[in-house]
């Protein structure tokens, strides 16, 4: 890599981005995909015999130890590591870490087998929820930061061989190592991640024990750290980006090449390529060894164990925002929107919450998290009337943008039944919508919201707690 930048920002104007009209000409080749899977399976079914060939000829009491490795390849030949392969993971990672107190060095990053609460796997996602009622604070701690990755195993990436390449219509294509990254001017802010699926009105009945309380199931997959890295800028700058590159495509390393596409503008405003997580290189689950993070908007464009951006002059059908999250709407006609940015104002109470219980009538301190990608979280207003009347709650310091902003109201119960709710305003002046309201955008109609809820993306309607006279909390949202 030449020269370090003394971080000039270009003067090129970037055009700004247009989230309603989007050309699409790219196709995704799926067929060659496939073809390519099912050899890759054929080849590991191959390494799954011989394998249990070698293990059953070394001694007679091998045939534990074929069942239990030969399942585990099978699991990954398969598509559905989640399940045997994870089942075994999990319970020698368990009985491994009991035996061992002490953290070896090289796996002092890596805390993919710590058991965490709230967790589901399914064949093609590993997902963490983040427990929102257990922390106080804005921060949450690394090691309850919400995942949501798109495979059964997370990469094993050697940190000293890793590099990003950034590459197409630039002046200089470039391939930085982590060393080259971390000679970089550096930033470090906080911000919030959400998972575009977060609130869903799917999930709020499809917790289970596994999963946590419904604050964690239903509205855990967002959390919020102190990211450091380079200001993505800075290398864009030093690749030099012709006139008609106006998007990106991210790549990561992870085994499905997780891709997804970024107008320039954004890139250009407030990215960055992140190493680093609340003081301390980034976790497996969470990219390590490096990651995009793009404040403010869906999760899915900050792109984990980055390898690849290339600059190209439209955005392309990646998989994962042409099809896995293309949702029809009714207020497009039965049609999908492909493409979803900022996040909306969004308030939660995470304290009381359903599943915990009030001791007893008298003070209670209510508690939530607002964020917003559109910027500083300006009021957040708390009901205990069902939205019959509000009164505005306080906002704790630190209140930065696009974070997660604490909020508290002081409450003095009176044993009756109840309904608490928060509502947040942004910078922007948009104001959170209660779920009648979001339907009405949506296009749902009064018949059509009484059906059992449905998939949607980009969910940041309120969320009503009922509070019964014994003290206990439920989820009041299709009450």
């Amino acid at each position: 890599m030449e020269g370090v930048p003394g971080v000039q920002r270009s003067k090129r104007r970037w055009p700004s981005v247009d989230t309603l009209t989007i050309s699409l000409n790219t196709t995704l080749n799926t067929k060659k995909l496939v073809g390519e899977g099912i050899r890759a399976e054929a080849r590991l079914k191959s390494q799954i015999r011989n394998h249990g060939r070698k293990i059953m000829d070394s001694n007679g009491s091998g045939r534990r130890r074929f069942l239990k490795q030969a399942a585990a390849l099978a699991g990954v030949a398969a598509g559905t590591g989640a399940g045997v392969e994870w089942a075994a993971r999990g319970q020698s990672a368990k009985s491994e870490a009991s035996a061992k107190p002490e953290v070896q060095a090289k796996d002092a990053h890596d805390h993919r087998a710590l058991s965490r609460r709230g967790a589901r796997f399914s064949v093609d996602h590993i997902t963490y929820y983040t427990p929102l009622q257990d922390y106080a604070g804005i921060i949450t701690p690394a090691s309850l930061h919400f995942v949501q990755y798109h495979a059964s195993h997370f990469p094993d990436i050697d940190a000293q061989q890793h590099r990003l390449t950034i590459h197409g219509m630039v002046d200089r294509p470039l391939s930085f190592s982590m060393d080259d990254l971390k000679r970089l001017p550096s930033v470090s802010r906080i911000h919030f991640l959400e998972c575009h699926a977060n609130s869903s009105p799917q999930i709020h009945h499809a917790g289970n024990q596994n999963m946590g309380l419904p604050v964690q199931f239903i509205h855990g997959m967002t959390s919020c750290s102190e990211w450091t890295g380079v200001p993505l800028s800075v290398l864009l700058n030093e690749v030099g980006v012709k006139p008609e590159g106006t998007w990106l495509v991210s790549e990561g390393a992870d085994p499905g090449k997780f891709s997804h596409t970024l107008p320039l503008a954004k890139a250009m405003e407030d990215v960055m390529v992140a190493y680093g997580q609340n003081g301390e290189p980034l976790r497996v689950e969470q990219g390590y060894p490096i990651r995009l993070l793009v404040p403010g908007w869906e999760a899915p464009f900050s792109v984990k164990y980055l390898r690849h951006i290339k600059v190209v002059d439209q955005p392309y059908h990646a998989w994962n925002e042409a099809m896995n999250h293309s949702i029809p709407r009714a207020d497009l006609g039965g049609k999908a929107r492909w493409y979803h940015f900022q996040f909306g104002p969004k308030s939660v109470i995470t304290r009381p919450s359903a599943g915990l219980k009030i001791p007893g009538r008298g003070y209670v301190e209510i508690t939530g998290l607002a964020w917003s990608g559109g910027g500083v979280v300006k009021k957040v207003d708390v009901s205990t009337d069902g939205g019959e009347t509000w009164k505005e709650a306080k906002l704790q310091s630190p209140v930065v943008p696009r974070a997660h902003t604490r909020f508290t109201f002081d409450w003095t119960w009176d044993g009756e039944e109840a309904v608490i709710m928060s509502r947040c305003t942004d910078e922007l002046g948009e104001v959170q919508p209660s779920r009648a309201e979001l339907y009405r955008n949506w296009g749902i109609g009064e018949e059509e919201a009484k059906k059992p809820p449905s998939r949607a993306i980009h969910t940041n309607a309120m969320q009503p707690w009922k509070v019964a006279r014994d003290g206990s909390v439920q989820n009041a949202m299709f009450s």
